[in-house]
């Protein structure tokens, strides 16, 4: 294992225990919601409301500006102008300010309009008032996330993972108190004024971080400034990418508004349980490589970029496949385990184990896309990871439009079309990234690649074996021993089935344990 591989090993350990214990509370968040709301009417509502929030920080200050920032940021202390460095951090800050803060008064005097006519016109007027009401509150949030993820990037690019993987944790405490405290007195507005506290204390969590690395505030607003230029310029294709994102979850939300009271709260829950090990694993190992593909990018190592990129490809795969398989096998006790309580009936269950069928399918996709557009963002390409991922959510939208009809008239869930939809259109992405992204590293090592990952498939279809027949030999268990037992099991299962069959990244997981041990 190379220096490059053994640090984002390091860090990744770190941020995946952190991205343990923020996905934990995600899970616990949405099990004490669930126990109060279920899938209802009033869910929905939240959920509507917070998508022009989300919208709004995700173009304006989420993964285009990361993407655009840390590379610029990293390139000043690589050429040993950290001064240049602070000046970029600030002029981004001061200008994001002013920005959200317009964008957010604007979305609020149009919320009324937003929601009749663009996201949720099959909701009936009253709601649509709640859903307008909830979104002026929630708002608030963008402005704060815009300056915590500023920060986040600032700590991430100078290597320090921990108060920036620990910021999400607090947004799901606040979140968890308002659905535990606040909804039973006031309703599903208590839920909106947790998520603006939230975007607060995600942003507080991190502030000590800016003394460790000698953080300076400069009062600059310029957009004459180059770094600020650079981050711009290559912010600007994946804006463009990211809006097609968000178009495509407009559809979704816009189609869903027609399927009935709780289609989008079911597609929530579902989303969440299969996005809870893409965390864990790729979003983890992801934010732990993107610093070190973007210095050996500016460095110009590209061959040692090439072996770190697979590398940490072949480990993001080992991981994310059984997930993706447990999650498609156990979906029904598991979904029953963790939500059916209180207003969570047992048809709430029904309805969210079809959506996590099919969001499961998609869960490999989700975790290569991760890996491989930060390697693109490293060598400060944005305009190819935009164009295919505005081909595959064109051909999502396509397919939202069109499968739950489908779904329908053949009987099953419609929601289920919705969710089947994203999960195509993200492995046509994922293969189409890794196509493009071999010439411009000369390879990924693709024999490597393709015994790793037969290794793992066959270690999977091991363990989705041995968990059908552990449902067939306990038809009548509860939950707790199908669905809990059976992550045991399976998870042994595969480990064994993966050392059978002489996985490399078994190996090396281990040899990491050992020296650590023997440090």
């Amino acid at each position: 294992m190379t220096s490059d591989g053994r640090r984002i090993a390091r860090a990744a350990t770190l941020v995946m225990a952190l991205f343990v214990v923020s996905g934990g509370l995600g899970l616990a968040r949405e099990m004490v919601i669930g126990a109060v709301l279920g899938t209802s009417a009033d869910y929905d509502a939240y959920l509507f409301a917070l998508r022009i929030p989300d919208i709004l920080f995700t173009l304006i200050a989420g993964g285009a500006l990361a993407s655009a920032f840390i590379p610029t940021f990293t390139g000043y202390f690589a050429r040993n102008d950290p001064q240049g460095g602070w000046r970029l951090a600030s002029g981004v800050i001061n200008l994001l300010l002013v920005v959200l803060t317009a964008a957010a008064i604007l979305a609020g005097l149009a919320a009324p309009f937003l929601v009749r006519t663009v996201l949720a016109p099959g909701t009936p007027p009253e709601q649509q008032l709640l859903i307008s009401s909830l979104m002026r509150t929630m708002l608030i949030a963008p402005v704060l996330f815009g300056v915590s993820g500023v920060v986040m990037g600032i700590l991430n690019a100078r290597q320090h993972f921990l108060l920036p993987a620990l910021a999400p944790s607090f947004l799901n405490l606040s979140l968890i108190g308002a659905a535990w405290l606040l909804i039973p007195r006031i309703g599903v507005r208590g839920l909106a004024l947790g998520y603006v506290v939230g975007a607060l204390l995600h942003l507080a969590v991190q502030l000590p971080g800016l003394a460790r690395v000698s953080a300076r505030y400069l009062p600059v607003l310029t957009l004459r400034d180059p770094g600020v230029r650079e981050v711009l310029r290559l912010m600007a294709p994946r804006v463009l990418g990211l809006a097609t994102v968000q178009l495509n979850l407009l559809v979704n939300n816009n189609v869903a508004s027609w399927l009935g009271a709780g289609a989008v709260s079911a597609l929530n829950y579902g989303w969440l349980m299969m996005r809870l090990p893409q965390g864990v694993f790729a979003q983890a190992v992801a934010t732990a490589a993107f610093p070190t593909f973007a210095d050996q990018a500016a460095r110009g190592k590209r061959q040692e970029m090439r072996q770190t990129l697979a590398a940490t490809l072949r480990t993001v795969l080992f991981l994310s496949l059984p997930a993706a398989v447990g999650l498609l096998v156990l979906r029904r006790p598991l979904v029953a385990l963790l939500f059916e309580r209180g207003a969570f009936a047992a048809s709430s269950t029904e309805a969210v184990a079809w959506a996590l069928a099919f969001y499961a399918l998609g869960l490999v996709g989700h975790a290569g896309v991760e890996i491989v557009v930060r390697a693109f963002y490293a060598l400060h390409d944005t305009w190819t990871p935009v164009w295919v991922g505005g081909l595959a959510m064109g051909l999502n939208v396509l397919l939202s439009l069109t499968l739950p009809a489908a779904f329908g008239r053949t009987g099953l869930s419609p929601h289920g079309g919705l969710a089947l939809a994203n999960s195509a259109a993200t492995l046509l992405e994922m293969a189409g990234l890794l196509l493009l992204i071999r010439p411009r590293l000369g390879g990924l090592e693709g024999r490597s690649m393709a015994v790793s990952l037969a290794r793992s498939g066959v270690a999977a279809v091991a363990m989705a074996g041995v968990l059908m027949g552990w449902q067939a030999l306990l038809p009548h268990a509860g939950p707790l021993v199908v669905g809990g037992g059976g992550v045991l099991l399976g998870g042994g299962c595969y480990l064994a089935a993966a050392a059978l069959a002489g996985a490399e990244e078994l190996r090396t997981a281990a040899r990491l344990v050992l020296r650590r041990g023997r440090r």
